[in-house]
């Protein structure tokens, strides 16, 4: 929790550009990350010690609200990863620090890039879910 709230207030006081927005993105992608994951692995105890209410969750999760959800995640995903390869590249090569810049944007793009496909197989399959509008 407390990681959370220094998130807001280093938002909130510092006034960057695409620095701040790729510091913001990959905090809040691990966050994401980290949520999904320990929800994940409670309700899937669930099975064992509850599964009424394992059974309640699944149904749960077929909802828009979740749905949407399972998109942002993926996006949360992808952006962590990328974002954190460029981290790890810019911290062995120092040199590569004069193109943080370009660097940042680049991860910017290649994650639009790598989510464009996704968003659009896991977008139908809530349409289809949700509406019954089937896409392709």
């Amino acid at each position: 929790m407390t990681m959370l709230i220094r998130t807001v207030c280093e938002t909130l006081r510092y006034k960057g550009k695409e620095g701040q927005l790729a510091w913001l993105g990959h905090r809040l992608g691990g966050l994401g990350t980290l949520l999904f994951f320990v929800v994940h692995v409670v309700d899937t105890s669930w099975v064992y010690f509850w599964p009424q209410g394992y059974h309640h969750a699944i149904d749960l999760y077929r909802s828009w609200p979740f749905q949407i959800g399972e998109l942002l995640l993926v996006l949360a995903v992808i952006y962590h990863a990328l974002n954190g390869l460029r981290i790890t590249l810019m911290d062995w090569k120092p040199a590569l620090w004069k193109y943080q810049r370009r660097m940042t944007l680049g991860t910017f793009g290649l994650t639009a890039l790598l989510y464009a496909p996704v968003f659009v197989i896991m977008g139908s399959h809530a349409l289809e879910n949700l509406f019954d509008i089937v896409l392709f």
